[in-house]
């Protein structure tokens, strides 16, 4: 094991006035590992994953992505840097096609920024890219249908790929499955752990049918700290964790 990781967290506190949100996360995440973070609401996993990727800055402590200190970055910085994030709420262009989205995820991280428009025609790598990824979240038949006119689970298919295709190692999925059916939330599981086979994957996630389905390790933060880092069935059977599920056991 790296001793760095791909994703370190050094006593990192996160204070708004005198209420402390996050307190003193330690945390090691491993290259290539997928790592569930879990907690009740109001634990501070949105704040946590608001710190990790800039839109928050620390109050104290470091996060390293693969060594490198990206506390204190603004988010494209720390993206540029290798490290994406998608949201709770899908963040896609609603009026672009399927296509249209993928290709402005590969452009911005090529760094065209906004001067894409006049570029598109001549990216055939892009898009050739944009075609694999489309493939690969079983997208082909919608290529040229409206973000806007998908399912809600091929838009969060969409979303995770735009994220994908920022070239990222390390990616964030905030509730992935949020909102689905059952069914809905098994396909995704396959397909994220299909389509992020060679990246770092953090996850945030209710469904703890997923977590356990998903996750090499888990993270279970309560009130702002973490109280058990171990592999799923360790986890399950933690009493301090059954106890911060409302004194049921973790099914």
């Amino acid at each position: 094991m790296s001793e760095q990781g791909a994703l370190a967290l050094e006593g990192v506190t996160k204070n708004f006035g005198r209420a402390e949100i996050i307190r003193g996360v330690d945390l090691i995440i491993q290259p290539r590992e997928r790592h569930v973070i879990i907690g009740p609401n109001g634990a501070g996993k949105s704040t946590l994953f608001n710190l990790i990727s800039g839109r928050l800055e620390p109050s104290s402590g470091a996060i390293r992505l693969f060594g490198r200190g990206i506390h204190g970055l603004p988010p494209h910085r720390v993206n540029r840097m290798g490290l994406s994030r998608s949201f709770q709420v899908t963040n896609l262009f609603q009026n672009m096609t399927v296509m249209q989205n993928l290709r402005c995820a590969l452009l911005w991280s090529k760094g065209h920024k906004y001067a894409f428009w006049k570029l598109v025609s001549s990216q055939h790598e892009v898009t050739a890219r944009a075609e694999e990824l489309m493939e690969r979240l079983h997208l082909t038949a919608k290529r040229d249908v409206p973000a806007s006119l998908l399912t809600y689970a091929e838009q969060r298919a969409l979303e995770i790929g735009a994220t994908i295709a920022s070239g990222a190692q390390v990616l964030l999925l905030d509730e992935p499955t949020a909102g689905m059916s059952r069914t809905e939330a098994d396909n995704m599981v396959e397909l994220i752990r299909e389509i992020t086979s060679d990246c770092t994957l953090v996850l945030v996630e209710h469904d703890l049918g997923v977590v356990f389905n998903l996750a090499d390790r888990i993270s279970v933060l309560v009130y702002g700290e973490i109280i058990a880092s171990d592999t799923p069935e360790a986890v399950r059977a933690n009493k301090a964790v059954q106890e911060a599920y409302l004194g049921t056991e973790v099914h």
